[in-house]
C-alpha cells in the first residue's frame, strides 16, 4: 500500500517544482515520462534546502537545516518519510544509486549560507560544487540510469553546465543576494566597485563551462537530452540578455526572461535540437 504514498510524494515533488520554476518545468516536461519523477524529486529536495536559507526569515535556520539533514539520514536509511519531498528523494537516491557523498556536499553549501561569508577562490569554487556541480550530478545519475560508466565519462561536463547556472544565477541575482541576503559570491568582487570590466571577466568564465557543457549534454542518453539542451537554451538566453546589460542596471533590477518567452524558447530549441542532430 506503500505506492499509494509514494505516488502522492512524487506529485509534491513535482507541484513544488512548478510552483517555483517555470523553467525546469519546462525542461523536465522535455525529458522521457519513465526519468521525471526522479528529477522533479531530486529538485524538490533541493528547493527545500534552498528555502530554508534564502526564504525562512525569522526562524532559526540553523535548526531547520540540521533536522533536514537528520530526517534526509532517516529516510535514507529507513527507506520513508513521512515528509512526501523526503520520501520521493529517498526513492530516487536508492533508484538511481545516487552517491551519498554528492548529498552530503549538497547540504554542507546549504551550510555556507546561513553565515555571510567572504568567497575567496577556494569557498567559491566549494559553494559552486555543492549547490549546483553536484545537483547536475545526482541528476546524471538519473539521465544514464544508474550506469557508473557513463556517469563517469559525463561527469566533468555535468559538473560544467551545473557550474554554469549557478554562475548565470549569481549573476543575475548579484543585487538581491547583496543588499538582501548580505551575500556575494564571485571571490574578491566589492560590489561598490562591481564595473563592466569586472563583469565581462565573470562572463568570460561562464561562456568557457557552456562551451564545454554542450559537449556533454551531445552524448547524453535520448531520454534526457532533449530536456537538458532546453534547460541549456533557456540559460544561454537568460546569460546573453545578462552580457548586454551594463554593471549598473545589473545592481538596479533582477533580469528575467519573461515566461512567453520561455515558451517560445522550447519551440524553437525543439527545431533548432532537430536540425543540428544535438
Amino acid at each position: 500500500m506503500k505506492k499509494l504514498f509514494d505516488e502522492l510524494s512524487q506529485q509534491v515533488s513535482k507541484l513544488t517544482t512548478q510552483k517555483y520554476s517555470t523553467s525546469f518545468s519546462l525542461g523536465i516536461l522535455a525529458l522521457s515520462p519513465s526519468i521525471r519523477p526522479a528529477i522533479y524529486a531530486i529538485y524538490g529536495y533541493v528547493r527545500l534546502a534552498d528555502e530554508i536559507v534564502d526564504s525562512f526569515h525569522g526562524y532559526d535556520k540553523v535548526q531547520l537545516l540540521r533536522r533536514l539533514r537528520i530526517q534526509t539520514d532517516e529516510a535514507l536509511e529507513e527507506g520513508i518519510s513521512l515528509n512526501p519531498i523526503l520520501n520521493a528523494f529517498q526513492q530516487a537516491v536508492s533508484t538511481y544509486s545516487i552517491g551519498r557523498p554528492l548529498i552530503d556536499q549538497f547540504l554542507r553549501s546549504m551550510e555556507m549560507d546561513l553565515e555571510p561569508q567572504h568567497y575567496d577562490e577556494g569557498l567559491y569554487k566549494e559553494y559552486i560544487l555543492g549547490s549546483a556541480e553536484v545537483v547536475g550530478l545526482m541528476c546524471l545519475h538519473v539521465f544514464v540510469h544508474g550506469d557508473l560508466q557513463s556517469y563517469e565519462r559525463l561527469k566533468p561536463y555535468a559538473m560544467s553546465l551545473g557550474a554554469a547556472f549557478q554562475k548565470v544565477n549569481f549573476l543575475r541575482d548579484l543585487r538581491d543576494d547583496h543588499f538582501e541576503l548580505g551575500r556575494t559570491y564571485f571571490p574578491n568582487v566589492d560590489i561598490r566597485n562591481f564595473d563592466n570590466a569586472i563583469k565581462k571577466e565573470i562572463e568570460r568564465d561562464i561562456r568557457k563551462d557552456f562551451e564545454r557543457a554542450l559537449i556533454g549534454i551531445r552524448m547524453l542518453p535520448p531520454t534526457s537530452r532533449f530536456g537538458v539542451y532546453l534547460a541549456y537554451r533557456y540559460y544561454i538566453s537568460l546569460f546573453l540578455k545578462i552580457e548586454k546589460t551594463p554593471a549598473d542596471h545589473i545592481l538596479q533590477s533582477r533580469i528575467r526572461i519573461p515566461n512567453s518567452r520561455k515558451l517560445s524558447l522550447m519551440m524553437s530549441s525543439y527545431v533548432q535540437y532537430k536540425i543540428a542532430a544535438v
